[in-house]
């Protein structure tokens, strides 16, 4: 059985959301990295203290970061800070939704280690999320989490699902089970987010193979940025969602690359319901 964690409703910045019913969608999922922009081996060994302290160039990558979300519908974020000190006590899900003008955000911290850090997934969007449910993944360390996210009607709504999962594969197992008990009970599914895992994986097999998910990537490598090697960041979808374009974003602000789709909408799915 399934029990929801915190349940928040994503904040508004005052716009209307755009009518959305049988439209094309912009995706996008991107590990921000909580802005430290490791760029090469040697960076990401020699900057290994800036996952604690703040460092001055964190406000320039995350106005690039900005700049690429600002061009997507909705945005999954994993490894960003919600306001500690390695941020400057800074959201960074706020900055990023307000330099992206995106009138809806939420955000889901997963490991808080006093003021160091809140670790956290987080969510921009043009449309307005009637529920959102966050939800604690298994694993026997804490700190990975899922967002649930429900768009439209809640007779036929569309349901994105933001996750980070463990390192470990018998964690990614329960982590994968658990949100396959989740997806399982609808028709529209959009599952986005740094999996830590390929598409051969057994953990990721056992998802599509107990979902009717599909994985539109078609080989597009990740991880790490610098000489991506890795299919790690996934966007899954349900077959009643449309794939037009999946593509990798070549911008160098994280140790992860974006990915980004464009899926179609079925008429019956308005997202401004």
């Amino acid at each position: 059985m399934i029990h929801p964690g915190t349940r928040v409703q994503a904040k508004s910045g005052g716009a209307d959301s755009p009518a959305a019913g049988g439209r094309d969608l912009r995706l996008l999922s991107y590990n921000i990295q909580v802005g430290i922009a490791a760029t090469s081996v040697r960076q990401a060994l020699t900057t290994l203290w800036k996952h604690v302290l703040p460092h001055p160039q964190i406000y320039e990558n995350l106005n690039n970061i900005a700049s690429i979300v600002s061009h997507f519908d909705i945005v999954a974020l994993q490894e960003v800070d919600a306001g500690s000190l390695r941020s400057s006590f800074i959201n960074q899900i706020e900055f990023l939704a307000d330099k992206g003008d995106f009138p809806y955000w939420s955000s889901q911290t997963n490991r808080e280690i006093g003021i160091l850090t809140k670790h956290s997934n987080g969510l921009l969007s043009r449309f307005a999320p009637f529920e959102i449910s966050d939800y604690k993944l298994p694993g026997k360390i804490p700190g990975r989490g899922a967002m649930v996210v429900r768009y439209g009607n809640p007779d036929n709504p569309l349901i994105l699902v933001i996750v980070h999962l463990a390192l470990g594969k018998r964690t990614r197992m329960q982590q994968l089970e658990f949100v396959s008990e989740i997806v399982n009970c609808y028709k529209h599914v959009v599952v986005m987010g740094d999996f830590n895992c390929q598409p051969e994986s057994a953990e990721l097999s056992y998802l599509m193979s107990t979902t009717n998910l599909c994985d539109p990537e078609h080989g597009l490598m990740t991880f790490p940025s610098w000489k991506p090697a890795r299919r790690i960041d996934h966007i899954l979808t349900s077959p009643s969602l449309v794939v037009h374009d999946v593509h990798v974003l070549e911008h160098l602000y994280s140790d992860h690359l974006p990915i980004a789709m464009e899926i179609g909408l079925p008429a019956d799915i308005d997202l401004a319901a």
